[in-house]
Formats: structure tokens, sequence, C-alpha cells
């Protein structure tokens, strides 16, 4: 499949999201302006990306973007809002942020929020969209990072193997350990094994 860009819109930005599925953390979110005279190699869905080659490429893309920005939306806002309204509030973060504002936005999926820009949705656009590849990178290589950080502080949950998606080794660590503040409260895993404890 291949994606035809729209014509003679000026500067387009990528957006895309990491975190939805998790049970724990921020969702984050990314918007990316390539530069056409400074092509990427590589650019693709991160998720297909060893982790080496998306550390290496996250550096690339923030040296040589005409504008990137990464935003989130905070587990309370998540457990407030439910996960897809944080999603489209992070992405809506992550636009503004940008340091030029673009003429055209692309997004990956088939939501997007209500940007002010003229925006297009793109199924699997991460693989076929530089953009929005870029985009992934940023959110993913900071998303994985923060639960990094988070398995340090927190050891007992296993985040820096499964990233805070629903594993049974992670739902059983969450049984066994409690459920803390990095947690989202609305999930129903998460909720679940709340209600058990009561």
């Amino acid at each position: 499949m291949i994606f035809i860009y729209p014509h003679n819109v000026g500067l387009i930005a990528g957006v895309d999201e990491v975190g939805r599925g998790p049970l724990c953390g921020d969702v984050v979110t990314a918007a990316v302006i390539l530069d056409p005279n400074k092509p990427i190699e590589g650019l693709a869905d991160s998720k297909k990306l060893t982790e080496k080659k998306r550390e290496y490429l996250f550096d690339i893309i923030k040296e040589q973007a005409l504008a990137w920005s990464i935003a989130r939306a905070s587990v309370d806002e998540i457990d407030q809002l439910n996960i897809l309204h944080a999603t489209m509030l992070a992405m809506q973060r992550s636009v503004a942020g940008l340091s030029i504002k673009p003429n055209f936005v692309l997004v990956d999926g088939n939501r997007a929020p209500d940007f002010g820009i003229t925006t297009q949705t793109v199924i699997k656009g991460d693989s076929l969209v530089q953009e929005i590849g870029a985009a992934s990178i940023l959110a993913k290589v900071t998303r994985d990072r923060e639960m990094q950080e988070l398995d340090n502080i927190y050891p007992h949950y296993g985040l820096a193997q499964h990233k805070g998606y629903p594993t049974k080794a992670h739902i059983d660590a969450i049984s066994q350990y409690g459920v803390n503040h990095i947690y989202r409260k609305s999930f129903a895993p998460v909720r679940n094994i709340l209600n058990k404890s009561l």
C-alpha cells in the first residue's frame, strides 16, 4: 500500500500516540514536521524497529526535523476523560507545541481531534507516512524511557520488560504488590484488582 500525499498543502505535521493499551503511565503523543531537504533514512512504524534503531532515529529526528513536539495526558486525565479522549487531548497538545504551525495534519489511525487545521487520518499511517513514522518513534522512545525510570522506582512490577501492558506477569504483580498512583484505575484489570481488595 502506498500513501498519496495531499497536493500543495504546505507544511505537513505527522501525529502518533503510544501507550493507549498499558495499565499504567501517561499516554504520550508526538507531532513532527520533517524537512524535505533533509530526508531521514529508515523511518517506519516504531514497533517494527529494534530498540537500538529507534534510539538512533530519535536523536536524528530531533536534530533534522523542521519542528517536533512531544506531549502527554496524565494517568489522572485518562481516568477522568477515558483513554480515547485523553489521547485526543494529548494529540492536540503535541500539535500546539510545534514551533512552526503546520498547514495540514496527518494522524495515525481512524480518529483525530480538532486541531483547527485541515486534518486527515491514515490507517497504518506509522508505516505509510514518514511524518507519522517519525512521530511514532519520538513517542515510543519517550514512553519506553519513562517506563524504565518507573521500573527503577518500582522494580516489583517488571515495567522495563512489558512497558505497562497487561501481561499475565504484570497483572499477577499488581495483585501481589498493589495498585499505586502510576496505575489507570479506570482500566478493567486494575479496577478488578481494586474491587477484590475492598
